[in-house]
């Protein structure tokens, strides 16, 4: 870990606005720090953001001190002491020195403002993001001894780690997400109070325990930050399907770890994310968590076959609605909930592909099948390879990179990505003499099918296709 930069290089690097703000709160008789993340980023060696800061103004005083000089200002966190304001193309938040708990059976925080800087650091999660900047003068604030616990990389609490946990409980997720991000340890009675207080996270909305399960997921090392969820028991709570994958490995050995070899596949498709101009940029959610996440359906479908063997029959597709659950419990949107579970339904089918080929109708329904989501299909199945048997993987990577190459030439043939039926709805309804309705649905689905398995056709035999379907119908059908 890096110190702390002298004051004259903090000078250059931090933005101008940080100390004309520091100036007007000092002349006006008050108080200003940057705190936070911002102080702690500036001892990892990068600029926030995002600038917090603190002051023993009260809002109104606040408001005040700011009146004239900022360009807009918002009072939607007044209630909890804090003013947000943009001043040129920085958006800022103030927020009076506070001393706030929560109550054991509240969501909400009790809050009470303070007067002391060292008593508003106190109440906040942890030391290393309990410093701060007195400003204009830049003096470093810091009580709990935050820089040394960052430079040693581990996670402590100002005060007894029950005491913070039971202010906020959603900073024991906190403490998992920072072990991802920063690559850095929790403490033994951090840890040991996860474990004790891992019910409390029940009283946090799940708004808030997703928002840090996705910054966890899209850390630098997730499976650190899923180990400290599940080791504590925090992931019985909010990830129970992640936590049920440590099946206990029989004494022969003769399945393999599917908790380790799932953290495997997050990790080895983080590897295959690309750069931003590429076609998953990370870190990638949606990719990271169907990794994460694609064998959950395995603990409800495990069978011990007569000769021995274990199967997972229709894990996948058990998996797709498991995920579709969690993620609805964890107020995702319906893009990522439909996404994820998608992934999870189709990272199994590739596997008939290396025995026995595939017709181009196979192709195409593959490419059909994950529509927008084939570059994350691809990764996630070449990520789920975690065989130590190097003939086996050098096979399915063989295997892989044929299906990827005939997907090329029919897609360069075909314009397979937007497969559509050969006529459209309005052309069916025209042919067929028919209103909209259910039956047009069929006829177009149909179609489709008929466009999956024998390529595009012109448009005259498409019409005759469709007659002659249209003449197997029962009458029942007609409008």
């Amino acid at each position: 870990m890096q110190q702390l930069p002298s004051p004259q290089v903090l000078t250059e690097l931090l933005p101008p606005v940080i100390f004309e703000l520091g100036q007007r709160f000092v002349d006006s008789g008050f108080e200003l720090s940057l705190v936070g993340g911002p102080v702690r980023d500036l001892f990892l060696g990068r600029v926030s953001p995002d600038l917090d800061f603190t002051t023993s103004a009260s809002p109104d005083e606040t408001l005040a001190v700011v009146a004239g000089w900022a360009d807009a200002t918002w009072e939607v966190g007044r209630a909890f002491g804090t003013i947000a304001l943009r001043k040129d193309q920085h958006t800022i938040e103030v927020t009076t020195y506070r001393a706030d708990a929560y109550d054991p059976s509240s969501r909400k925080p009790i809050v009470a403002f303070g007067d002391k800087l060292e008593d508003d650091l106190y109440r906040r999660d942890f030391t290393m993001n309990a410093m701060a900047l007195r400003l204009p003068g830049l003096e470093l604030v810091d009580p709990y001894n935050g820089a040394v616990d960052l430079a040693a990389g581990e996670v402590h609490t100002p005060g007894a780690p029950s005491m913070s946990f039971s202010d906020d409980p959603l900073r024991m997720m906190r403490a998992a997400r920072f072990a991802s991000q920063l690559g850095i340890d929790v403490a033994a009675d951090v840890r040991a109070a996860m474990s004790e207080m891992a019910e409390r996270i029940k009283i946090i909305s799940a708004e808030r325990v997703r928002d840090e399960l996705v910054k966890l997921i899209n850390g630098a090392n997730p499976r650190a930050g899923i180990d400290l969820l599940v080791d504590t028991g925090l992931a019985d709570i909010v990830l129970p399907e992640v936590s049920a994958l440590r099946l206990e490995i029989d004494e022969h050995h003769r399945h393999k770890d599917v908790y380790q070899h799932s953290l495997t596949v997050l990790e080895q498709a983080m590897e295959l994310e690309s750069d931003a101009d590429g076609p998953v940029p990370g870190p990638d959610f949606v990719l990271r968590f169907a990794a994460l996440m694609h064998d959950i359906g395995k603990p409800a479908t495990r069978k011990f076959e007569p000769n021995g063997a274990v199967s997972f029959r229709h894990h996948d597709v058990v998996g797709a609605k498991q995920v579709k659950a969690r993620m609805r419990a964890l107020r995702f949107d319906n893009d990522s909930i439909k996404a994820v579970a998608r992934l999870v339904e189709l990272h199994m089918r590739f596997y008939g592909y290396g025995d026995a080929g595939w017709s181009d109708s196979a192709v195409r329904r593959y490419v059909h099948d994950a529509g927008g989501l084939l570059e994350r299909l691809h990764r996630l199945t070449r990520s789920d390879v975690t065989t130590r048997n190097r003939k086996k993987a050098d096979r399915l990577s063989f295997a892989y990179d044929d299906l990827e190459a005939r997907i090329v030439e029919i897609s360069e043939q075909e314009e397979m990505a937007a497969v559509r039926p050969d006529l459209d709805g309005q052309q069916i309804m025209e042919l067929l003499e028919i209103k909209p309705g259910p039956v047009v649905g069929r006829a177009y689905n149909f179609l489709l099918e008929r466009r999956l398995d024998n390529g595009p056709i012109d448009r005259d035999e498409a019409v005759s296709v469709l007659r002659e379907w249209w003449a197997q119908q029962p009458e029942s059908t007609g409008q």
